[in-house]
């Protein structure tokens, strides 16, 4: 059997005594730091009662209507649970404290020696997991439910069943036991050291630091692609690249990030930066800069981030580049952005824009994928009283809100390392990235849930944009949309969707694996993530994958190509700041605004 080690077996050492003396120090720190938590509204914690009710009522009618379904259930469970505890018991009564045979399967929460090799920590975690089947269970049988409330109910659930999981209490997690025996507590003693400051960094509400802080500096080690800054307003900085080739396409390539977060997940180390490779591929560049808004910002609309951010970002490379079209990306929120601007356009009669590509994008609402639980009723009706209280949706929501769509790998599992193991946070660029949030103007915030996620506006009835009312179908320029395979926030069968309904006659649709951030993130020189190629749209997203071919590796040279046959010939090389004054070097400085 393999043991929980001291030193000195059975005796508290002195270190050991003294460790659990600063543990009682700063549980005072603790205290003081909850003490002062910010109110977070009950609409923004959980769904609304309504989702319970219709649960319990389900339930209800279906064991009046059918007992021996749920009966079946709970003596299915009753004899996995039972089984497991008779079998543990007999090889203990004959000396053997191996433990039994285990057929939970895998699960990656548990992959310490100690889970499989102990018995009694290999019971815990085997009683846990049939429990959470059963559960998982006991919800995706449940009949009389809608496919959202059940979609809904089963996320809600998994969430609790995931806080409970014994990898998350010191009593029962046994890697943590046993760092504190061999540190003689000085782990735990650290754990709470990490606690207390995250506390303390976020006004007492618990936001695990998945990042070394000090580790990047945004400009210095980070977004460190040479350029400048050549045009800002109130809504952005445009930064222009420093070509690294003697001539460059002479179409000039303008990229829209989200502005949910910041521009540099598109340039973080020079191994990979996307920012780089298309400059070295021989593009003229130009990065979109959002500004982090602030409650002045409450009355802007997805209107002035159309007109006073895509339409002049546009102009500004026209005017810069001296041509008449430019090629335009747009990811995430901004792809969605992207899409509504070209609708117009198109109304308008302008082809200013020659090609457009979308990351992660969606367009067609219809199903909203894993986030859709939260843009229910519930929560949108929370925020909406939250941003016309504050004049913005702090980015605090939206980081906790993303990161609960993969709690295992964003909070649980960071939390056990940080305040359990007591280690410190890794330098990690795209989890640094990850916790340098934005905030959202309330108006443009409530327009983008209502308008386009909730009621769908874009991809049926038209969504009104400046004045014109734009539909789907009025996209009409040359079309690549890359999306990704396990994408939790823009689901891929939906961004298909998106584009079969989209009027170009020239799209292309690839599907990298991976999800949001590192199927897009994706440099040649990792060789790790590959992707799916099929020119026939006819059919479902899943006919489409079933069809399609798989390609090893990232699906950047693929798109590089596509669009240098969209980009024209080579001209000189355009020097940032030749013809116009600029405003300072990249990365500009509304990136290095942070949230208070």
């Amino acid at each position: 059997m393999t043991t929980i080690h001291s030193d000195r077996d059975g005796e508290v050492t002195e270190k050991m005594a003294e460790n659990i003396a600063k543990l009682e120090q700063l549980s005072t720190r603790l205290i003081t730091a909850v003490s002062g938590k910010r109110q977070v509204p009950q609409s923004l914690q959980v769904p609304g009662s309504d989702l319970y009710m219709k649960a319990m009522g389900a339930w209800t009618a279906e064991a009046m209507a059918n007992p021996a379904k749920i009966f079946e259930h709970q003596i299915e469970y009753w004899g996995k649970a039972l089984t497991q505890y008779v079998e543990a018991q007999h090889k203990m009564v004959r000396g053997d404290f191996t433990p039994i045979e285990d057929r939970t399967g895998n699960d990656r929460r548990f992959a310490g020696e100690l889970w499989s090799r102990h018995p009694f920590f290999n019971y815990i975690k085997q009683q846990y997991l049939i429990s959470s089947q059963a559960i998982a269970q006991a919800v995706d049988d449940l009949e009389g439910l809608s496919a959202v409330d059940r979609k809904r109910l089963r996320y809600f659930s998994e969430q609790i069943v995931n806080m409970m999981s014994p990898t998350n209490f010191l009593g029962t997690n046994p890697e943590a036991l046993n760092r504190a025996v061999e540190t003689e507590g000085q782990s735990l003693v650290d754990g709470l050291e990490n606690l207390v400051r995250d506390l303390e960094a976020n006004d007492g509400e618990l936001l695990v630091t998945l990042a070394d802080k000090n580790a990047f500096e945004v400009g210095r080690n980070i977004a460190t692609t040479p350029g400048k800054v050549v045009f800002r307003n109130r809504m952005f900085e445009l930064i222009q690249y420093a070509p690294t080739t003697e001539q460059v396409h002479r179409t000039p390539l303008v990229i829209f990030p989200p502005w949910i977060n910041k521009f540099y997940i598109l340039d973080l180390k020079e191994k990979n930066s996307l920012v780089k490779w298309i400059v070295d591929q021989g593009f003229t560049l130009f990065v979109v800069s959002w500004v982090n808004p602030d409650p002045s910002y409450s009355d802007v609309s997805l209107d002035d981030y159309i007109e006073e951010g895509f339409l002049e970002a546009i102009s500004q490379v026209q005017e810069i580049s001296g041509e008449e079209q430019v090629n335009a990306v747009g990811y995430c929120i901004a792809g969605t952005t992207l899409s509504l601007a070209l609708g117009l356009l198109e109304k308008r009669g302008r082809k200013t824009v020659k090609s457009a590509t979308f990351f992660t994008t969606l367009t067609d609402f219809s199903d909203r994928g894993e986030v859709g639980v939260f843009l229910e009723d519930d929560f949108v009706d929370g925020i909406e009283r939250e941003v016309e209280r504050h004049g913005i949706l702090d980015s605090f929501y939206m980081t906790r809100t993303f990161s609960f769509l993969r709690s295992n790998d964003l909070i649980y599992g960071p939390a056990i390392r940080s305040y359990m193991m007591g280690e410190a946070p890794p330098a990690f660029d795209l989890l640094y990235w990850n916790g340098d949030g934005t905030n959202l103007p309330a108006k443009m915030a409530i327009e983008y849930l209502r308008g386009l996620c909730q009621e769908d506006r874009f991809a049926t009835e038209g969504f009104e944009v400046l004045g014109e009312r734009v539909h789907i179908s009025d996209v009409k320029v040359p079309l690549m949309a890359i999306a990704c395979e396990s994408d939790h926030i823009a689901a891929w069968r939906s961004s298909f969707r998106g584009m079969q309904k989209m009027g170009s006659r020239s799209k292309t649709f690839v599907l990298s694996e991976s999800g949001h951030i590192a199927g897009i993130v994706n440099p040649p020189s990792k060789k790790k993530y590959g992707h799916y190629v099929n020119g026939d749209w006819k059919g479902s997203p899943d006919d489409w994958q079933q069809a399609a071919e798989f390609h090893e590796g990232t699906w950047w040279g693929r798109w590089g190509e596509w669009l240098a046959r969209k980009s024209g010939k080579k001209v000189d090389a355009r020097i940032p700041g030749a013809d116009r004054e600029t405003l300072g070097d990249a990365p500009g400085t509304y990136v290095l605004s942070h949230t208070p």
